[in-house]
């Protein structure tokens, strides 16, 4: 019996870029790079991340949201 790996197929660990400010009460958008190109996901995170900013995906709340954090520079 085999165990299906899904570790590819998640966003947690990713790096990402804000297309659209993430609020502080609100979603934003990610663009993030997973499964060979870029997908978009609604982000949220605990303070508000500028457009064009890097970030990581530190949890997936459902398919196509996200929790993100600022990327350390």
């Amino acid at each position: 019996m085999s165990v299906a790996d899904d570790s590819a197929q998640s966003p947690v660990g990713a790096i990402g870029r804000v297309t659209v400010p993430i609020p502080a009460e609100g979603p934003g958008e990610v663009l993030v790079a997973v499964r060979g190109g870029s997908e978009a996901y609604a982000a949220w995170s605990d303070r508000p991340i500028g457009r064009n900013l890097r970030v990581i995906v530190v949890e997936s709340i459902s398919a196509r949201s996200v929790i993100v954090e600022p990327f350390p520079s």
